[in-house]
């Protein structure tokens, strides 16, 4: 079974502390950047960084669900991470500094895919999908730090 993974980013028009305390909100802002893709969106310990236990479903393709119980931490400035206690999918976000006023936001998601066939297609289109499901949370995040 192979690592799978799927890394989007953008350059956004906000100073980094501002996105990352954005993205570390997940009692207040984090529901709102998050695509239909999300749904059951619950805090369920914390919900400001570090500390953090957070569920929602996350439906990639008409047939794929994930039931994701993620705990976030933070192990260095500017980074968030997201590991899922239902799967081996851990989600890391990293803010840094990307010019005057702007930021640089990376998300990439791993996890451990499947073998054979089905582990192909998983590999092959995963990172493509998630890839747009995360370009679309870095949109809304952008819309929402550069108001």
């Amino acid at each position: 079974m192979a690592q799978v993974e799927a890394t989007t980013e953008r350059v956004v028009a906000a100073d980094p502390e501002t996105v990352f305390d954005t993205l570390a909100d997940y009692t207040g802002t984090r529901a709102k950047l998050l695509p239909e893709h999300f749904s059951e969106y619950e805090v369920r310990e914390g919900g400001d960084g570090e500390g953090t236990l957070v569920h929602w479903r996350l439906q990639a393709t008409s047939k794929r669900v994930r039931d994701c119980l993620l705990e976030v931490t933070e192990p260095t400035d500017g980074e968030l991470v997201e590991k899922d206690r239902n799967s081996s999918m851990v989600t890391v976000w990293r803010v840094t500094p990307a010019g005057e006023g702007k930021s640089r936001v990376v998300v990439t998601s791993t996890w451990t895919g499947t073998g054979g066939i089905g582990g192909f297609f998983e590999r092959t289109f995963a990172p493509k999908g998630l890839g747009r499901i995360y370009d679309a949370v870095l949109a809304r995040l952008a819309a929402e730090v550069e108001k």
